[in-house]
């Protein structure tokens, strides 16, 4: 009997250091956030908005809320070649609800308004950097 209360007590002992590992493991780990942002904070997405981002830090997964008159404006994804030239490109994401979210990738991220001269002219686009 005596050698299954130690089997006993021993086994208690390996589960309770595997749970306190477990626990130091789980704390040892960072906890990301993303962090939801107003493009033009209370202006919107419009005319002249490109250095928007200055001085902001931004991190993969964080979410960019594009706020404009549907009908007026659109939100194109691009690359940095269609951002420097306000061209879009084959495949390029359109977003035109008025209200539309995307989550940033790791790198850089570049949105363009495709209406005729709005990006050209008006400076409606914002390069985004993202950690």
């Amino acid at each position: 009997m005596g050698g299954v209360k130690g089997g006993v007590t021993q086994s208690w002992c390996v589960g309770l250091g595997l749970m306190l590992c477990f626990c130091f493991l789980i704390n040892q780990l960072d906890v990301v956030e993303s962090t939801t942002y107003n493009v033009g904070d209370n202006l919107g997405w419009g005319f002249n908005v490109s250095a928007w981002p200055s001085g902001k830090s931004f991190k993969a997964g964080d979410e960019l809320v594009f706020r404009y008159l549907p009908g007026f404006h659109d939100v194109v994804v691009v690359d940095a070649d269609g951002y420097n030239k306000c061209q879009t490109t084959p495949g390029s994401k359109v977003y035109f609800s008025g209200n539309d979210t995307i989550t940033l990738l790791e790198g850089d991220n570049y949105f363009i308004c495709s209406f005729p001269d709005h990006c050209t002219i008006m400076n409606m686009k914002i390069a985004v950097h993202a950690a």
